[in-house]
Formats: structure tokens, C-alpha cells, sequence
């Protein structure tokens, strides 16, 4: 053993360190092509969270009227891209690397988690799970929300289990209260993590109710004057409606009646399978198991682990998001992701340390765990060694041609705006989303090119016909998606003497005699 802790514990930190920095290469690539996992943020989410620091640096004002402006919901994400920028100027590749920091970061605080609790070959086990993981090496690399909100659930959740070490515990829960207003303002869907830490701030205190309120109270007043205060700033900068807005797009339609409710559920709940598809079923039944034999005395040693408990209620809480929002999507399991893999060593370690007729169980999962680590690693060594720019130089190719090719305002009206204005500085509106409607939006800007994915939508073609007629010009292939895989640039005519048709003509839908488009309307 001694041998071992000399010779093994170095050369496992050593590989981790290795498949960590593996994460940090490469940042300008695709998010991997013929992956399991097709997620629209890789279009889009990179450069929408991004635009207010963006605007910022480019025009020394974050808020575009009438476009998409997320910030006032979630600011603390682009808050840090505009600071970190100021450093590294603005590139894709620079809030790339913000989102791997986070993820490295991650690695540290679970591996903290399990040392309060934990033998120290466990906390390496998970940080082995989770920096292999191919699923996490292609979320963890996107500009996107889900990496921050994880490092801040994680800091909440290791102040919370070490409450009873601090001489002041009501300052440390006001603390977290403020944390979990940061989850908010990171990413909404933090409130349904409420329950979670919860758990983790009451359970060592569930046999001294007023030391637990005491702390609840602390934690929950610091957390709504905190949350308040935003919303005071939101209101009084007259951004309330902008802060409506991302909840009204995030608006699907809502399942009906027991069976559609069971359905939602089992589509979110199956898309865990995205995650890993050996390790997350064996956390699903490792959680019923722990659920079903909770007076059995393996698994007291479980449910008195505070970092047991808050884990399974944050995959919980997602899940329930995700059925409550009835359109689960690969993205949001990055999040999950930490926490089933926690489930999954915690259970592994109670068990080897039982008596031998329960220490095979905890052997079968380790024989798993090692297969499914022995795949992923190889899955995601695979992914880094071999790195595509599909995306990164359609855009340049796409600015090249529109520099070279010049028509009226140098703007262009897409879908992967920003995410191209992240890439390539070219200025760019939001086809799809905005507090104006598009016609409205293109009379004000008056923008000269637009480019869509593989078929023109008609609702988006209507609008544009409002003032202008459509010219297909260039095409640029990217990414693997075969529904979006050509990136099309079309000129933008201003019709003849500034006119602007009438709405209600049924044809604007449709191609008219002074237009070139040549893919699908759809």
C-alpha cells in the first residue's frame, strides 16, 4: 500500500493532468462532428450569451435596441467575457477558454467534495469520470451557461456541508444565499437546484431546528435582497421587458393529461443515456437500490452523507426542469453529468468497505466503471487528437466575401449572427429572436446580406420581403448536421425607391419573380 500511495497516487494525477489539458486544445474547432449529441447551441448559444460583451468592446454599449439581449437575465456569464476580453481581445476562442477554466475548476471542487466525506482514491475516481468523459470534453468547450452554473452549485455545496467547522455559520449561509443568486443570474433554471442545497446546508443540523433556521433564513434573506437588488437595477434601467423576453422564447408547448406528463418525463429522464450509456443506468439503479433499502445499514451510511442526498436532488431538480419544460436538449446534461458521476462513486465507495457478501457488489460496479473509463478515454483522446474548423472558417469565408463583395451596410441578418460576430468581428443581428419583429428591425439597420442554414424558412422570408429582395450568393459547408450543414449568404435589395410591400400579400411567403434563391422554402 505504501508503494502504491508513493508511486500510483502520482502517476493517476499525472494521467488526469494529461486528459485535463487535452480540454484547453484546439479551442477554435468544432464542437466534434458525427457526435451522438446534435445540440443547437453549437449554431448559436456561443455567441447569444456572448453578444452584450461583445457589443461593449466593439461599440461601447452592450444593449442593441430591438435584437437579442439576454443580459438582463443572465449577466454574470458575458459580465466575465467582457473582463477577460480587455485581455485577450475578442475571440471565440478566448470565451471557449473561460468555459474550460470553469470545467477545470469543476474538477477541483467535486474533488473537494468527496475529501470532506471520503477517502482521497474516490474524489480521484470521479475527477477520473469526469475528465475522460466524451460527453463533457464536447459541452465542456463551448462558450456556453451550463460550466459556470456547475462551479457555482459546487462552491454553494461544499460551504454547505462544512457549516458545522465555521465559528460564524450564519455569515457562510448568507454567503451561499448569495451564490445561489449567482446560479440565477448565471442560468435561470438554478432555481429548481434550490432543494438540493437545501439538503446540504439543514441535513447536520436536522436535529437542531433553531440552529437551521437560523441558517435557512440567513441563507434564503441573503439570496432574495441580493436577487431583488438585480431586479431593482433591471426595472429602474427600464430592462424589465428584455428580462421577460428570454423566458417567453424559452416557452415550449407544455404536455396535458397523465400520459403526456409521463411522457415528458421519460424523455427527460432517457436523455441521461446521453450522458454515459454504461454509468448512468447503473446511477439510476444505484439511486433505487439506496431509495428502496434506506433502512438497511449499507445504505444509512448514504443517506446520513449529505453530499449523497444533494447530489441525487440535483439531478432531480434538472430532470424535473427539463419535464416541466417538456424539451430536454443534449446541453443541459452537462450539468447532470457531475452529479450522476458523484452518485456513482459514493455508492461504490460505501460498498467496498462493507462486508464481503456486499463488497461483490461494489467490485461489479467497479468492473463497469473501468470498461466504461477505458472507452471514454480512448472516445475522447480521439475527439482532441483530431480537431475540425468547419464552423470557424465558413464565417471567415463568409466575411472574406462579404468584404470583397460590397452591398450597402456591411451587416448581416442570421441565426448564427453572433456566433460569427464572436469569430470574425463582423457585425450582425438575430434573425429569429428580438423585442422587434424583423421587418421592423431591418427598416432601422438596414442591413445588406443574410445567410441561413439549408432551407429558407417562409416566416423569415415573409419578413424580409418587407423591404427587400433576396439574391443567393455565396454557400459554405460546416459542421455534420445533414439538415444544417451549408451555411447560405444572400445579398439583401432594398426595394425600388425605398417601398415596402404590403404584409398581407399571401405571396411574400413564397419566392418572388426578383429574387435568387435556390434552396428549399420550408
Amino acid at each position: 500500500m505504501s508503494a502504491l500511495k508513493r508511486y500510483g497516487y502520482p502517476a493517476w494525477i499525472a494521467f488526469l493532468a494529461g486528459m485535463a489539458l487535452l480540454h484547453g486544445l484546439h479551442l477554435s474547432a468544432d464542437f466534434p462532428n458525427n457526435s451522438p449529441w446534435q445540440d443547437w447551441a453549437k449554431y448559436t448559444d456561443e455567441g447569444w450569451y456572448a453578444n452584450a460583451a461583445v457589443r461593449a468592446h466593439f461599440y461601447h454599449n452592450w444593449y442593441l435596441p430591438g435584437d437579442f439581449n439576454p443580459a438582463p437575465a443572465v449577466p454574470l456569464w458575458p459580465f466575465l467575457e467582457w473582463l477577460l476580453f480587455f485581455a485577450t481581445g475578442v475571440s471565440m476562442t478566448a470565451a471557449r477558454g473561460l468555459a474550460v477554466g470553469f470545467f477545470l475548476v469543476n474538477l477541483v471542487l467535486a474533488y473537494k467534495l468527496f475529501r470532506e466525506r471520503g477517502p482521497r482514491w474516490a474524489g480521484l475516481l470521479a475527477v477520473t469520470l469526469l475528465v475522460t468523459s466524451p460527453f463533457l470534453y464536447s459541452f465542456s468547450r463551448l462558450a456556453i451557461l451550463e460550466p459556470m452554473l456547475t462551479t457555482l452549485t459546487l462552491a454553494a455545496m461544499n460551504l454547505a456541508i462544512r457549516l458545522p467547522r465555521f465559528r460564524h455559520p450564519e455569515a457562510v449561509a448568507g454567503l451561499i444565499g448569495l451564490i445561489f443568486t449567482a446560479m440565477m443570474l448565471t442560468k435561470t433554471t438554478a432555481v429548481f437546484l434550490l432543494p438540493a442545497l437545501v439538503w446540504a446546508m439543514a441535513f447536520e443540523y436536522r436535529h437542531r431546528v433553531r440552529p437551521m433556521l437560523r441558517l435557512l433564513v440567513a441563507a434564503g434573506g441573503s439570496a432574495a435582497l441580493s436577487f431583488s437588488l438585480w431586479m431593482f437595477l433591471v426595472v429602474n434601467a427600464d430592462l424589465f421587458d428584455d428580462y421577460k423576453y428570454l423566458f417567453f422564447i424559452n416557452t415550449y408547448e407544455k404536455a396535458h393529461g397523465v400520459y403526456g406528463r409521463l411522457m415528458s418525463f421519460w424523455w427527460s429522464f432517457h436523455g441521461v443515456l446521453w450522458i454515459d450509456p454504461f454509468l448512468i443506468p447503473l446511477s439510476g439503479a444505484l439511486i433505487v437500490v439506496a431509495l428502496a433499502g434506506r433502512r438497511k445499514g449499507w445504505t444509512q451510511g448514504l443517506w446520513r452523507d449529505p453530499i449523497f442526498g444533494s447530489s441525487v436532488l440535483a439531478v432531480a431538480g434538472y430532470i424535473a426542469f427539463m419535464t416541466y419544460q417538456n424539451h430536454p436538449q443534449p446541453r443541459y446534461y452537462a450539468f447532470v453529468a457531475f452529479f450522476a458521476m458523484i452518485v456513482v462513486v459514493r455508492v461504490m465507495a460505501q460498498l467496498l468497505y462493507q462486508p464481503p457478501r456486499l463488497r461483490r457488489y461494489g467490485l461489479a460496479i467497479v468492473a463497469v466503471v473501468a470498461v466504461s473509463l477505458a472507452v471514454n478515454t480512448v472516445w475522447t483522446i480521439r475527439y482532441a487528437l483530431h480537431p475540425e474548423y468547419t464552423f470557424v472558417e465558413a464565417a471567415r469565408a463568409l466575411t472574406r466575401y462579404i468584404d470583397h463583395h460590397p452591398n450597402g451596410n456591411r451587416l448581416l441578418v442570421s441565426i448564427s449572427g453572433d456566433d460569427i460576430t464572436l469569430m470574425t468581428h463582423l457585425p450582425t443581428l438575430c434573425d429569429d429572436f428580438g423585442m422587434m419583429s424583423l421587418p421592423a428591425k431591418t427598416a432601422l439597420y438596414q442591413p445588406g446580406w443574410y445567410a441561413t442554414w439549408n432551407d429558407f424558412d417562409p416566416g423569415t422570408l415573409e419578413d424580409l420581403h418587407a423591404h427587400f429582395s433576396l439574391e443567393q450568393v455565396a454557400s459554405f459547408r460546416a459542421f455534420d448536421d445533414p439538415e444544417r450543414n451549408v451555411l447560405y449568404l444572400f445579398k439583401l435589395h432594398p426595394l425600388a425607391g425605398g417601398r415596402t410591400r404590403n404584409p398581407a400579400d399571401p405571396a411574400m411567403h413564397t419566392i418572388l419573380p426578383q429574387d435568387k434563391i435556390l434552396i428549399p422554402v420550408e
